[in-house]
């Protein structure tokens, strides 16, 4: 990919007082000169509380995707960005997990640390698939904390991004709706066929947590007019997720460090080269995207004065913000 290639970056602040102390002690160098440098674009705000994360709705604008919270089709777009025909056929991913169910709450431990294996994932979808067939999902496998699922079910199905529930409570996150009734069944039958699977029985012998139930996301079907290919043209770098979502602030400030000494090096490079670039900063609530100021005049001066201006507290509140 391009270094000119439009940069986004997903978890670039969270909430989490661990994670605002980590950014006043954070230095930047290269996000600071870019952020100097580019105009600033209005935030895409948002809520914490929002099923879709801010990197996943502005990639769907991206797209030309238009859709309610929750109802990004992203399972479909991820279909159409692989080349495969999709029509308005309704998709959705399906992350196999383990939940931890406490008296007073449900919490799903981070599929990213479960370690399952293909193999693994293999032989529950087999053992699961036919649950779904009977209510008209048409279930594949796709890596082994994906598996893709098609059904009319899944058109206009609002669920919380697997981002907003990793290693969190469940409870508020849980689709409600009507038309999610048979997915809140699924998950029940999914927990009773799986407390005996040998999968299971095995994970617990090594002392690893046993896939005991799933999580609907990305689910809807793709308008009939949409722009994969715009998609395409970004640069997704997702560094920071693990540690965020681990709420690893050290990790996550090293990982930042990274970022900044590659991919935003590059970005800066490409600037000082005189290409056009564009920034993308998401959070948990928000988004913001950067774009080259106006080409000579007052503006673009002003814009090579200020870089010796914005230091690292205008930076940690930049990404405080979103």
């Amino acid at each position: 990919m391009s270094d000119s290639a439009p940069l986004l970056i997903p978890f670039a602040s969270a909430l989490a007082e661990g994670c605002r102390a980590a950014l006043r002690e954070l230095a930047l160098p290269n996000l600071e000169k870019l952020l100097a440098r580019l105009q600033p674009g209005e935030i895409a705000a948002g809520e914490p509380e929002s099923l879709s994360m801010p990197h996943e709705r502005l990639l769907a604008r991206v797209a030309g995707i238009d859709a309610a919270d929750g109802c990004l089709p992203l399972a479909a777009l991820g279909e159409a960005l692989a080349g495969h025909e999709t029509g308005r056929a309704a998709f959705a991913w399906i992350t196999p997990c383990h939940w931890r169910v406490a008296r007073d709450h449900i919490a799903m431990v981070n599929p990213d640390e479960m370690n399952l294996s293909q193999a693994e994932s293999m032989a529950v979808l087999d053992a699961v698939r036919p649950y779904f067939e009977e209510d008209g999902m048409h279930i594949t496998y796709q890596s082994p904390l994906r598996w893709l699922a098609r059904g009319d079910i899944f058109a206009g199905l609002a669920t919380a991004s697997l981002d907003r529930v990793a290693g969190k409570t469940i409870d508020t996150w849980m689709p409600r709706a009507a038309n999610a009734a048979p997915l809140r069944r699924l998950q029940q039958e999914a927990q009773m066929l799986l407390y005996t699977h040998a999968v299971s029985d095995a994970r617990q012998a090594s002392g690893l947590a046993p896939v005991n139930s799933f999580w609907v996301s990305g689910a809807g079907a793709l308008p009939a007019s949409f722009d994969a290919s715009a998609v395409a043209r970004w640069n997704v770098d997702e560094r920071l997720r693990t540690s965020a979502l681990n709420e690893d602030w050290p990790a996550w400030a090293a990982a930042w460090r990274d970022i900044d000494s590659t991919a935003c090096a590059r970005l800066l490079a490409a600037l000082d080269a005189g290409r056009e670039v564009t920034l993308a900063l998401c959070g948990e609530r928000g988004a913001q995207t950067w774009r080259p100021r106006e080409r000579g005049g007052y503006l673009n001066n002003l814009g090579a004065r200020v870089v010796r201006l914005v230091g690292r507290k205008q930076v940690s509140a930049t990404l405080e913000a979103l």
